[in-house]
């Protein structure tokens, strides 16, 4: 596992349309319990203010805009997020290693170096849609390509589905990060992921952080479920 793995491991992805139910939700949770995501979505609704009220409250923040674009702007994109003072930035995988090193090599140069990852394959796309867009081969074997890729060019770690995390872990090796959506306790619906997983499967398979949106924001106690997946990874 690699040193930089800490709890809490669970990542709550506030997938919010309105600021006063991810308010309430962040009064009621604790930083001990959670990280939190911060997605396309409410940073586009919110901004950057949203961010330092998370990270002024004392949350790890993982800002998911999953950059791509030319070096230049990427690279630029990624500084501006280290300077708001996340935890993890990431981008796509898919931007090329260019990319991927002009992140790095920005944030290298930040006061404030958050953890940089990518996203490999999106979590919602099955074999069919992978066809559709061109490219040969599993969603797997594409994950395993671009996670080697990703780690070639010198970043943190990846964003995989928690199914591709095996095979991952075993053609990178330790020392790198798997940070898994499509995440769900047994109990949970699928919602819109295909590719998923339970909490404990996810990091016997060799996950580091589990990013969980629906079964506890939607739930009436968050809290609770957040200590019942801490009782569950508990010696993970």
């Amino acid at each position: 596992m690699p040193s930089y793995t800490s709890s809490p491991r669970v990542i709550v992805a506030l997938d919010f349309a309105d600021l006063g139910p991810a308010r309430e939700l962040v009064r009621r949770v604790d930083p001990s319990l959670c990280r939190l995501k911060v997605g396309k979505e409410m940073y586009t609704r919110y901004g950057p203010h949203f961010v330092a009220e998370l990270t002024k409250a004392g949350f790890d923040v993982f800002l998911d805009l999953k950059f791509h674009d030319i070096p230049t702007t990427v690279a630029a994109a990624c500084a501006a997020a280290a300077d708001l003072g996340v935890w993890m930035v990431n981008v796509h995988a898919s931007g090329g290693r260019k990319m991927m090193e002009a992140a790095r090599e920005s944030l290298a140069r930040s006061s404030h170096c958050p953890l940089l990852i990518a996203v490999t394959v999106l979590t919602s796309l099955g074999q069919s849609d992978i066809e559709e867009v061109g490219l040969a081969g599993t969603p797997e074997a594409n994950a395993v390509r671009l996670a080697a890729l990703t780690k070639a060019a010198g970043l943190d770690g990846v964003v995989c589905s928690p199914r591709e995390a095996a095979a991952i872990r075993s053609a990178v090796g330790p020392g790198f990060l798997l940070v898994t959506p499509g995440v769900r306790p047994a109990s949970a619906a699928l919602d819109d992921q295909r590719r998923v997983m339970t909490p404990a499967d996810a990091v016997a398979a060799g996950a580091d952080y589990l990013v969980i949106g629906r079964p506890v924001t939607q739930s009436p106690d968050p809290v609770g479920v957040l200590r019942d997946l801490a009782t569950q990874l508990a010696g993970s």
